[in-house]
């Protein structure tokens, strides 16, 4: 859709309906993908030329489960966050998509994680920017995901701390690893905490993580702590000795009884968006 064409509807759309809420669905057509991708946009119903800061979800087709829209309308009218563009990437090969670009899992995995970034910075957000007032700064935009989609927005963020300073991540795939599991080292070669760890540059980044106590059984390292808590508390700890501070530049959020799927992770949607552009 021409930008034209799209703020004519916008602002059509502004005057005929009496809503704090616009949302819009629009299939993109991704040359680095290779594939349409659908994306649904919610905008503020605020004047076009008001700016906007900027939110990128990657499983956007998992935030109607969360009852998202009406978790956003109500944080937009008790002004709890300023007026804000957010878009839900809808996913199609997860596993093929979502990673670290640049590298593959020990099965392989990962393969278009590096055409996904490319994607989600030269050409989706050109995108955006054309038909909507975006602010241009890192400080208001962020990307978030869920499990394999958090891996994902946290690699994305690492990378490219000038498009998106915050990343959320919701039950992030944190084991991913470069080599199969080694029962004598077990918390070897997970893909994240290596490059971390190696790190020498200075993090601008901000990061919100998010587990829940029911997210999963598995305790490989027999600490007592199952994996995905395990594995995000060992990342921040990394994380705080390159220098970040926990509260400001990163926060942890434990759901109790909080199980891997997007009803857990609606329940606190809300608080990471506070977070990130409140």
């Amino acid at each position: 859709m021409e930008p034209l064409t799209y703020l004519k509807q916008l602002a059509g759309s502004l005057l005929s309906r009496r809503k704090r809420l616009l949302r819009r669905t629009y299939t993109l057509t991704s040359t680095h993908l290779n594939r349409q991708v659908r994306v649904d946009v919610y905008r503020p119903a605020v004047p076009p030329w008001r700016l906007l800061s900027l939110v990128v979800f990657n499983d956007g087709q998992d935030l109607d489960r969360m009852d998202f829209r009406k978790t956003l309308t109500q944080l937009l009218k008790e002004k709890q966050l300023p007026p804000t563009l957010v878009v839900g990437v809808h996913a199609n090969d997860r596993l093929r998509e979502y990673g670290t670009a640049g590298r593959r899992s020990d099965q392989g995995h990962g393969e278009l994680a590096a055409a996904y970034e490319q994607f989600i910075i030269e050409e989706l957000v050109p995108w955006l920017e054309l038909r909507n007032n975006i602010y241009h700064g890192p400080e208001r935009r962020a990307i978030a995901g869920f499990s394999l989609g958090g891996l994902s927005a946290f690699d994305l963020a690492w990378r490219h701390p000038r498009y998106f300073r915050t990343a959320g991540i919701f039950s992030g795939s944190l084991w991913y690893r470069s080599k199969p599991f080694d029962p004598k080292r077990p918390d070897a070669n997970r893909i994240v905490h290596d490059y971390v760890s190696r790190a020498r540059r200075g993090i601008t980044n901000r990061f919100w993580f998010m587990a829940g106590t029911a997210d999963e059984e598995a305790d490989r390292n027999n600490n007592g702590v199952i994996d995905s808590i395990d594995d995000t508390l060992q990342l921040m700890a990394l994380l705080q000795q390159k220098g970040l501070k926990p509260g400001k530049d990163m926060v942890y959020r434990e759901v109790e009884g909080g199980k891997h799927e997007p009803e857990t992770w609606g329940k606190v949607v809300g608080e990471f968006l506070v977070w990130a552009v409140g």
